[in-house]
């Protein structure tokens, strides 16, 4: 029986209504997310404040939906350029192979052996705090995983015989990748990036968390959790928010992940190996 993809289409449901609420939150949001009002300070949620106040009276859900416009486009942003870098670097190794790709191979596998975070924190601190920097410390070396796996992949598919059947008929090392590489590694590659937007979400959370994230007045929901640390005992979901917020996106994004990753496996199994996927030219 096949299996329904109940999990799936809930995990859709529940990005779908974050990612919305979040890019609708100048329109839907209660409040100002810098609005600041002492007489309310750490109020528990209520009719006026639904997930209650911050330690300056701001409110909790306004700040919510205005910080993950810049954890969500901050990871998204990371996701894409590092997988375009990291695919074509991939496929141009693949196909070109000889010294290029020996010179890719050892610098991937250098900089895979050198731990994300730290090398994250390194650049942040060289370059400070800010939108910007974060983008270009996700960048730098989350690209490698993307690398590896379409260098992998590409290998794979360019010793098909529809590969071979295309470079008799003429066909341009471009018109073979584009036409015939890519659309063989969408599938694996839209799976490591969902796995990979997860990893970012939580790797922005923490620079922000430490203080080398997006700067006041602008926040996003690891410098939510910093702020509201000292007053978890008075005002929990002012810290419980912003956390199970992270949570549940990460786990949304890195279950899709893993299931597009699982079915783009069993269709490149069971792919023609010959030339029955002869090239239209």
């Amino acid at each position: 029986m096949r299996e329904r993809p109940v999990l799936a289409w809930a995990a859709i449901a529940v990005l779908a209504l974050i990612v919305v609420s979040v890019a609708a939150s100048p329109w839907i949001a209660p409040y100002p997310p810098a609005h600041q009002d002492l007489t309310a300070r750490l109020a528990p949620p209520g009719p006026a404040h639904w997930l209650g106040t911050d330690h300056l009276g701001r409110d909790t859900l306004s700040r919510l939906l205005d910080g993950g416009r810049f954890s969500l486009v901050i990871a998204t942003l990371a996701t894409v350029l590092t997988g375009v870098i990291g695919t074509g670097i991939g496929v141009v190794s693949a196909r070109r192979r000889g010294w290029l790709d020996e010179l890719f191979t050892r610098t991937n596998d250098v900089l895979l052996a050198l731990p994300e975070m730290v090398v994250a924190l390194f650049l942040v601190a060289v370059l400070g705090p800010g939108f910007l920097s974060l983008v270009l410390a996700l960048t730098v070396t989350g690209w490698t995983p993307f690398a590896r796996l379409a260098r992998a992949l590409a290998y794979d598919v360019s010793a098909r015989g529809f590969i071979e059947a295309a470079r008799v008929l003429g066909c341009s090392t471009s018109f073979i990748v584009f036409r015939h590489i890519l659309p063989h590694l969408a599938g694996p590659l839209l799976g490591q990036a969902a796995l990979r937007f997860g990893q970012f979400l939580i790797t922005v959370g923490a620079l922000s968390y430490l203080g080398l994230g997006v700067q006041p007045p602008q926040s996003d929901w690891g410098s939510m959790l910093a702020a509201a640390q000292p007053y978890a005992d008075r005002a929990p979901a002012a810290i419980l928010a912003p956390g199970l917020v992270v949570f549940t996106v990460a786990l949304c994004v890195t279950f899709l992940g893993q299931r597009l990753a699982r079915t783009s496996s069993t269709r490149m199994l069971l792919a023609p190996t010959s030339s029955e996927a002869a090239p239209h030219a």
